[in-house]
Parts: C-alpha cells; structure tokens; sequence
C-alpha cells in the first residue's frame, strides 16, 4: 500500500513521466473481449478480459487476467502470467495497429479460463475505441 501511494505521488510530481492508456472491444457472436494497455514511459501493463453468454444452451462464464508486459518488437506486447493453481504460464502475444489489436493465447491459459472462454481473438482485431 505505502509503495503504491509512493508511486502515484512520484508520478503526480514528475514531469517527465508520459501515461497513454488504450482501450479495444471485440463483439464476436456470444464473446465480449476487452483489452486495456497502460503505458507509463516504457512501461506497459495489459488488462485482457472475457465474456462469454449464450442465449441458446444458458452457458457463461466470465474470466480476466491482467499483469506487467513486455514489449517483444515494435508494437507487439508480451504478457506471462503465472497459475497459481498450476506450473504454468498463460501468455498473451498482443499486435497492435494504429486501428485495433489481435490476441493469440498459448495453449496454457486453458489453466486460467473455463472451457468457452478463451482470450485469444483469432483472426478477428479488437477495435481500438477513440
């Protein structure tokens, strides 16, 4: 707690500190994704969430995961999550384009969803919202 108050004030204070936070939506069907991406001078942090409803059979589920990324090229991001109830790792490989982003998960964040849900947008682009 102390070290996040910390922080804020030192942002408040510094003036060379430069935050940009961006905000995609994809509505796919049943599946609602959301993606934020925080950059704090080279730092970025993603936020990824999932919804997934079903009029047709009442399934749902709701999952999210958010953490400290690393940036793997220009404009891609790399985000690796520990399981806490696991020995693995999801990662989250983030594209992004002036317009949008795409998301590709590894085959080791099924330890972190429910079996509809999954963060990876395919082929499809998260809409940048403006």
């Amino acid at each position: 707690m102390k070290k996040s108050l910390f922080l804020t004030i030192a942002l408040l204070v510094s003036g060379n500190v430069s935050a940009a936070t961006d905000h995609y939506v994809l509505r796919d069907g049943d599946y609602v994704r959301h993606l934020k991406v925080t950059k704090i001078s080279d730092d970025y942090s993603v936020d990824a969430d999932v919804d997934f409803d079903s009029a047709a059979d009442g399934a749902h589920c709701s999952e999210a995961i958010s953490g400290k990324a690393k940036s793997t090229g220009e404009n891609e991001l790399l985000l690796k999550k520990h399981s806490e109830s696991a020995a693995s790792f999801c990662e989250l490989k983030i594209k992004l384009s002036p317009n949008g982003a795409k998301i590709e998960e590894s085959k080791d964040c099924s330890s972190f969803t429910v079996n509809k849900c999954h963060f990876s947008s395919g082929d499809k682009e998260l809409v940048k919202v403006k």
